[in-house]
């Protein structure tokens, strides 16, 4: 797994819990008892979950220490628990799993998702939102700076890709077993001020696996400075000097039958 930093993942909070509360309104459960939050980062989903549905018992689970340890500090009074996606199972079902952009850090989504939904109660409900943008020219360019002569040596193994599908194939993997299933797909145009801030906000994220391979400090910071320039070229500034930042988002619902 990369590593994690809360601090840098919380400077763009506002953006990064805008898809998260955008999910949790969209979701029908009226009084669900038990929540896991699966990849809950610093605990801002799991505010939201814990916010609409004040009587839950409401768990967050994540692999990073970090976030786990930010999470608790924030928030001491709620349940935060370390540990893999791709390894969580439960005892007892929950009446709502949700994860907000986590799960494309997880392979194999064809068993990940009906797996998550076999730990769904009757009447719940699994919700997920991914990043759905890794063809964007944001990304394109930490692939295409990796790949130049300066920083290929570094990433001859490859590089942690994200897990993200079509929307027909969420709807194929889940709909022969929900009683209802929406999907749907939001383009949220982030006004940044500037291109450098398009290279912190992937900092947070994105691009966490190419600098995790890039040790030496030096050699990071001119990764960085070869990225921004390849974002300024891909992201020019408005008139007034700010930088329009499309991200792509898949959402999905399923339900269990009663």
């Amino acid at each position: 797994m990369p590593t994690w930093n809360a601090g840098q993942y919380l400077r763009f909070a506002g953006e990064r819990t805008r898809p998260c509360r955008d999910l949790v309104a969209a979701i029908s459960l009226d009084a669900p008892r038990r929540i896991i939050d699966l990849g809950c980062g610093p605990g801002n989903s799991t505010a939201v979950l814990a916010g609409r549905w004040p009587e839950a018992d409401v768990v967050g689970l994540d692999s990073s220490d970090a976030m786990i340890a930010a999470a608790r500090r924030d928030a001491p009074q709620r349940t935060f628990v370390a540990g893999d996606i791709a390894a969580w199972t439960s005892e007892a079902p929950f009446d709502l799993i949700f994860s907000n952009a986590a799960l494309h850090w997880v392979p194999d989504h064809a068993r990940t998702y009906p797996r998550l939904f076999s730990h769904v109660a009757p009447g719940g409900a699994l919700a997920a939102q991914v990043p759905y943008n890794g063809a964007s020219p944001a990304h394109e360019a930490m692939r295409a700076v990796a790949a130049r002569p300066a920083f290929q040596h570094r990433f001859s193994g490859g590089v942690r890709e994200w897990h993200v599908h079509p929307a027909s194939f969420y709807y194929d993997v889940l709909a022969p077993r929900a009683a209802r299933l929406d999907i749907w797909e939001t383009e949220y145009l982030q006004v940044m001020p500037d291109a450098a801030a398009i290279v912190e906000w992937y900092k947070g994220t994105g691009l966490r696996p190419f600098l995790d391979l890039l040790p030496d400090e030096a050699e990071r910071a001119a990764y960085l400075a070869e990225y921004l320039e390849a974002i300024r070229a891909a992201y020019p500034p408005q008139p007034d000097g700010r930088v329009l930042f499309p991200f792509r988002r898949l959402f999905v619902v399923a339900y269990q039958g009663g």
